[in-house]
């Protein structure tokens, strides 16, 4: 199949936006519970009516603060309830909110605010403000600089943005929100940027509502009143950012935390009933919980395999015909000794995930639909307002990223590149013509991305269209599949194929630092041991090299890791080898590592 459309099925108002919903919940169901905010002791409720009051008065500081409808407005913090409390404020003041990741280099800041032109900005701590205050004086365009968290006299943005409104009238709050339209700006989201500059991805709030009401149809049986969710992944994040306007908009009681390592007892406490993470996230608590289990004796790890093996079994049943008796009961003896655990450190009520970012891989959606938590995983782009195509409840395809959201559309074009077109798709870039020319065409946006659709209109991506290497033999390889299929290992953290006109495939791999300490303990390695005194060690190239064997099965033997070199060190944001969202900058690593590339090669 070449393309496939879903029909649309619900219209977008010229005059709605995404803040409408703010006070029409106030209104009409003021004692919902719409947040849930994070206390020293407690989760507090935050009602509609409190919410939008609460909004009211920080958009009446920025339009105190000389803040005008159409102006950008940049947002630097991790994920917390101040973050939707500023944005929706900046919404209902009728200006852009232009998101920065909170681990961004003083150069991205420096970029996003002059090129968005910001006139202002708002930072989450003291760290931040002098990470950045050097820069921020520099932005021409800059006017005020607000900090979400008090500093020595300060009262911290939200209370010092009440107290600088406290004169302006509501009416010209409601004012601002009705110059609003579909088609107005909503935010400028920077593309993290795996080679160059930025691009500002310019979304409208008709394509946030599009982007929230698709996820809302797909999703209807979790995202409704009565039900909650912590969100935990960046908001800078277009995937955060637009799951929380979806859960907002039904009604779901939303949660935030950014301190990950206290995530599982988090979820112990909050009981959420879905959420939304990245495959990395899930790939740790699998791996977690099976090292867990054959580090405490041989009999608990022989028995974790079993399960394993069950649930990945009951799950491909299940989309042949159904499981039969045996398994069945296999799968219910299971469920009592290990799968029930593994629900309880999601907080015992979480029967779905929503997954985005990277390929998740098809035996670890299996493994997690197989102990009760399925799944959904998706495909998008900033350009996309998040998810284009995802596996819903009721037409799920493990091994594939679904069907498109309603009114969206996905064309396979003669290379294979996969094209766009629909209400969630971005009209252009901030001031950039010619990037914006480069990637939509007779209405399509071209993502860059590789794929194929099946007869029932699911998509597969396989790989990327700049990424693939040509050996000197000729051979067309995408480095996706091998590389999910190396992270996919407890041991290893990055990967990168490598082997563009050469002889074979290599790669380079970083070992992952929370469990390479484990790894020691089971290997009789001493405590003290850095991965640069162990590259040569023999127990742990033999465990890097069961990875790459692993991973060799997916593809042909042409195809397949013939060496790799084991990094002393693992890509990180702050050296520059990954973006905020988690690619590898490939011509970063490239230039670093070049001497290890050739050692790769070396006769």
């Amino acid at each position: 199949m070449r393309e496939f459309s879903a029909p649309a099925t619900f219209a977008i108002a010229d005059d709605e936006s995404v803040v409408g919903a703010v006070f029409d919940f106030a209104e009409t169901d003021p004692d919902l519970v719409v947040f849930l905010r994070s206390t020293a002791s407690r989760w507090a409720d935050v009602t509609a009516a409190e919410f939008a009051g609460q909004v009211t008065a920080v958009a009446k500081g920025l339009i105190a603060l000389g803040v005008q409808p159409g102006d950008r407005v940049a947002l630097m913090s991790a994920t917390r309830y101040e973050w939707p409390l500023i944005d929706y404020a900046i919404w209902s003041a009728g200006a852009v909110t232009v998101p920065i990741y909170e681990t961004s280099s003083p150069d991205q800041v420096d970029w996003i605010l002059r090129d968005s032109a910001a006139t202002a900005l708002v930072v989450e701590t003291h760290k931040h403000t002098a990470a950045v205050h050097g820069v921020a004086d520099a932005a021409p365009q800059l006017r005020h600089y607000l900090q979400i968290e008090p500093s020595g006299d300060d009262t911290g943005a939200v209370a010092e943005l009440t107290a600088a409104g406290a004169d302006v009238p509501d009416e010209q709050v409601h004012e601002r929100i009705g110059t609003l339209r579909a088609t107005s700006p909503a935010t400028l989201i920077y593309t993290s940027g795996t080679t160059g500059r930025p691009k500002g991805c310019e979304l409208t709030h008709g394509n946030l509502l599009s982007e929230a009401r698709g996820a809302v149809e797909a999703f209807s049986t979790e995202l409704r009143p009565g039900r909650r969710s912590l969100m935990f992944l960046p908001m800078a994040h277009v995937l955060a950012r637009a799951i929380s306007i979806a859960a907002f908009q039904a009604k779901v009681a939303l949660g935030h935390f950014s301190d990950i390592p206290q995530l599982v007892p988090t979820f112990a406490v909050f009981k959420p009933n879905f959420i939304l993470s990245v495959p990395r996230v899930f790939e740790k608590v699998y791996n977690t919980a099976r090292q867990k289990a054959h580090t405490e004796s041989s009999v608990k790890g022989r028995i974790f395999d079993l399960a394993e093996a069950t649930a990945i079994e009951w799950s491909q049943a299940r989309d042949h015909g159904g499981p039969g008796l045996l398994l069945n009961l296999r799968h219910t003896l299971f469920d009592r000794l290990v799968y029930s655990k593994l629900r309880a450190a999601l907080g015992g009520e979480c029967s779905i995930a929503i997954s985005g970012g990277a390929p998740l891989g098809e035996r670890l959606g299996h493994f997690f639909r197989g102990i009760g938590v399925t799944i959904y995983e998706g495909y998008g782009l900033t350009e996309t307002t998040a998810a284009v195509t995802v596996n819903t409840i009721g037409s799920q395809k493990i091994g594939t990223v679904g069907k498109p959201l309603a009114g969206n559309a996905v064309r396979i074009g003669e290379d294979g590149e996969i094209l766009l077109r629909g209400g969630v798709v971005f009209h252009e870039y901030w001031n950039n013509e010619a990037a914006t020319a480069d990637a939509i065409t007779d209405g399509w946006f071209h993502t860059g991305d590789l794929g194929a659709l099946d007869a029932e209109g699911y998509l597969t991506i396989t790989g990327r269209k700049k990424e693939i290497i040509v050996t000197a033999g000729g051979k067309n390889v995408a480095p996706a599949v091998l590389e999910d299929g190396l992270r996919a290992h407890p041991l290893v953290s990055q990967a990168m194929v490598v082997g563009d006109k050469k002889p074979f495939i290599g790669a380079l791999v970083t070992i992952d630092p929370e469990e390479f300490p484990r790894w020691k303990e089971r290997n009789g390695k001493a405590a003290d041991a850095t991965v640069a005194d162990l590259i040569a060690d023999a127990d742990l190239v033999a465990e890097i090299d069961a990875a790459v064997r692993e991973a060799n099965k997916a593809v042909s033997h042409a195809e397949s890791i013939k060496k790799f070199r084991v990094l002393p060190v693992d890509f990180t944001e702050e050296t520059g080898e990954m973006t905020p969202t988690m690619k590898i900058k490939r011509n970063v690593i490239a230039k670093t590592f070049a001497d290890d590339i050739e050692a790769i090669y070396a006769k």
